[in-house]
């Protein structure tokens, strides 16, 4: 199994030599783990680069430039997600470097704590905003249609994330968005772990 998973590490890095795309990120683990640290609490994601390696290496580029510190939790929506990644406190749009493929089809299934892809209607859209699902969201997994692909799942923090999907929201009153915390919630940092991180149970 392991000799599968090296020779799986070795294909990814060889069909991306050269690309930008966050392949470089500690290349040689298969669940990178990833801190967010934002004004309500600390999050740590792990990241599964098996099934989702395009959609991994996305994040993890984003992460690696810093592009996702002082971004905005722009739609919270309790029982069902907490969506950020996409604009900095003054709510101006952050720039995407690239949209990706879907991967909804890889096996993870968008349940209660995992870490997935935003998009718009076109399947392969997503760019740089990321949700976590906050309930058993079966209508977000692909059938006959394109799903929301799953790439990875929390480890810890998850009363952070309660917490954060319990906050009161409002139609924004400039923008006329829906699902809009009241009082800002803001993703300071993010960083990736040590390959030995161990989370605290």
């Amino acid at each position: 199994m392991r000799a599968w998973f090296t020779i799986l590490l070795l294909m990814v890095s060889v069909g991306v030599a050269g690309k930008d795309d966050g392949a470089k990120v500690q290349p040689d683990n298969l669940f990178p783990k990833v801190k967010l640290e934002t004004t309500m609490g600390d999050i740590v994601v792990e990241l599964d680069r098996i099934k989702a390696p395009l959609t991994t290496n996305n994040f993890l580029l984003y992460v690696s430039k810093r592009s996702y510190e002082d971004t905005i939790f722009h739609r919270v929506i309790n029982d069902f997600v907490v969506q950020g990644g996409g604009y900095d406190t003054q709510f101006n749009t952050k720039p995407t470097i690239r949209t990706i493929f879907n991967e909804s089809g890889n096996g993870n299934k968008n349940e209660r704590y995992t870490l997935a892809m935003a998009r718009e209607n076109d399947p392969h859209s997503a760019g740089r905003q990321f949700f976590f699902n906050m309930n058993d969201n079966d209508s977000l997994d692909p059938g006959r249609k394109w799903g929301y692909a799953v790439f990875g799942r929390v480890i810890e923090g998850m009363d952070v994330l309660d917490k954060i999907a319990a906050v009161e929201t409002h139609v924004d009153p400039t923008y006329g968005w829906p699902d809009v915390p009241v009082e800002p919630v803001i993703l300071k940092k993010a960083s990736v772990l040590p390959p030995n991180y161990v989370p605290s149970f």
